[in-house]
């Protein structure tokens, strides 16, 4: 069984560690509406996927 021979001081267990943070999440333009949309999915605001209407989106009054 592996046992570390001396203890992981904090400046080296903190260097480890701090590549661990979110990933920023990259919006791309929806080439229909023009809104903010994840990239491969379906626009939430028109429905619209590869220039194919995949959802019907009814408007909220």
């Amino acid at each position: 069984m592996a046992v570390p021979k001396r203890r992981v001081s904090k400046q080296r267990k903190h260097k480890r560690r701090g590549e661990h943070k979110a990933e920023v999440v990259n919006y791309a333009a929806c080439p229909k509406c023009g809104d903010p949309k994840l990239p491969h999915r379906v626009c939430r605001n028109c429905g619209y996927y590869n220039g194919e209407q995949v959802l019907k989106i009814e408007d909220e009054i």
